[in-house]
C-alpha cells in the first residue's frame, strides 16, 4: 500500500464497525447477537469471531467483542452512568467467569492488574490514566497484612499501572507490562484505552469490551507490540471508549449524506439512464433546461459513491489526511467516563472476590 493510501485509511478499533462494513447478513466465522434494555436504552451488541474465516473478514483476532451503546453517556448524569457501569460490570464479570477467574474456583481472591494506556498530557488519550486515578488498589493490603486479609474481607487483589507512552519512557508498553506481570504474577490483566471510531456519532457514547487484549495505538496508525494472552501468558481483557475520529471518516460521511440528499432532490434515476435515453429526453427539453440538467448530472456524477474515496483524498490533501477530531468537551467527557469505567471494574472484581 502506498504511503498516501495509508494516510487516508479510515480506521476504527470497534469490531461492531468492522462488522458493519462487511456486506451480507451472515458471515462465515462471525456470530452476532444484540439486545437492548428498554428501561435504560442501553444497547449491547455481541460480535464473536469464531475462527480464521472470521478473523480474515473482520481483521480482528478470534474472541468475544461486546459493544455497549448508550447515547446518554454524553451527558453528565450520575444515575445513568451508574446504570452503564452496572451493565459493563455484568459483562466483564461474565467474561472473567468464562476464563475460570472466580474466587470459588480458585480458592483465593482473583489477582488482577489494570493497565491504563495513553498519554495523560493529551486529553483525548488520557482515558486510561484517568481510570487509574479512581482505581481502588488492594494488593498492598495483602502484602502488608498477609495473604488471607483480602479473602476474609471479600476484596480482590487489585493493582494498577499507568505505563505512559513510548515517547515519554523510551520503552514499549508491552515491555513494561511484561516485567510487571512477571514480578507480581496476576491472574489476569485489564487494559483500558481510548479508541478511534469510524463514526463521529459513537464518540464518548460507546464502550467496547473484549477478551482478546489490545494493540496500543492501532486506531491512529501507531502500531505497537500487543498486550494479549499470547504475549503476557495470562488472559487479557480490554475496555475502550472511542474518543477520536479521523478527518477522512467525517468527510466520507458528509459526502455520503450529501449525495443521498442531492439524489433525492434531483432524482437518482437521472444517473441510471443510458446515453440513448438521455438523448431522447434532451430533444423534448428547451436549451436552458438541457444545460441545467447536464450541470446537475455532472455534479451528481462527481459524488458517486464508488468515486468518493478519490474525492476525499483530494479534499484532504495535503494537510488534513492524518488529522483526528475529538469532541469540544473532551476534557469533561474523559473525567466522568473514566469514573464510569473504574466503577464498572470495581463492581465486577469486588463481586467476584
Amino acid at each position: 500500500m502506498r504511503q498516501a493510501d495509508v494516510e487516508f485509511t479510515v480506521r476504527t478499533d470497534l469490531a461492531l464497525e468492522e462488522r458493519e462494513k462487511v456486506q451480507g447478513s451472515e458471515i462465515p466465522g462471525i456470530r452476532v447477537r444484540e439486545w437492548e434494555k428498554e428501561e435504560t436504552g442501553i444497547r449491547v451488541t455481541e460480535v464473536a469471531v469464531c475462527d480464521e474465516r472470521g478473523e480474515k473478514a473482520l481483521g480482528k483476532p478470534v474472541g468475544m467483542y461486546l459493544t455497549v451503546e448508550a447515547a446518554s453517556l454524553a451527558k453528565k448524569d450520575d444515575d445513568y452512568h451508574r446504570e452503564v457501569s452496572e451493565e459493563l460490570a455484568g459483562l466483564l464479570r461474565g467474561m472473567l467467569k468464562e476464563h475460570g477467574l472466580e474466587t470459588e474456583k480458585m480458592g483465593r481472591p482473583v489477582r488482577t492488574l489494570v493497565v491504563g494506556l495513553g498519554n495523560p498530557e493529551a486529553t483525548p488519550d488520557a482515558l486510561g490514566p484517568k481510570v487509574l486515578e479512581h482505581l481502588q488498589a488492594t494488593r498492598h493490603l495483602e502484602l502488608e497484612y498477609g495473604t488471607d486479609f483480602c479473602r476474609k474481607h471479600g476484596y480482590p487483589v487489585l493493582s494498577g499501572i499507568t505505563p505512559g507512552v513510548m515517547a515519554q519512557t523510551g520503552m514499549e508498553t508491552a515491555e513494561i507490562v511484561k516485567g510487571i506481570v512477571q514480578e507480581t504474577e496476576p491472574d489476569a490483566v485489564i487494559v483500558v484505552d481510548a479508541l478511534a471510531a469510524r463514526s463521529a456519532g459513537r464518540l464518548g457514547v460507546t464502550v467496547q469490551l473484549s477478551d482478546t487484549g489490545i494493540q496500543p495505538g492501532s486506531g491512529v496508525g501507531n502500531h505497537r507490540s500487543g498486550l494479549t494472552e499470547e504475549t503476557l501468558g495470562i488472559p487479557v481483557f480490554a475496555i475502550g471508549i472511542p474518543m477520536v475520529v479521523g478527518a477522512a471518516a467525517i468527510v466520507y460521511d458528509t459526502v455520503e449524506v450529501m449525495t443521498e440528499v442531492l439524489r433525492e432532490k434531483i432524482g437518482c434515476d437521472v444517473l441510471k439512464k443510458d446515453d440513448e435515453v438521455r438523448e431522447a429526453e434532451d430533444s423534448d427539453r428547451d436549451r436552458n433546461g438541457e444545460k441545467k440538467r447536464k450541470s446537475r448530472e455532472k455534479k451528481l456524477e462527481i459524488l458517486r459513491v464508488e468515486e468518493s474515496y478519490e474525492l476525499v483524498k483530494e479534499l484532504l490533501k495535503p494537510d488534513l489526511g492524518p488529522m483526528y477530531v475529538t469532541p469540544h468537551d473532551i476534557d469533561e467527557r474523559v473525567d466522568f467516563l473514566s469514573f464510569t469505567i473504574s466503577e464498572a471494574i470495581h463492581e465486577a472484581l469486588f463481586r467476584t472476590a
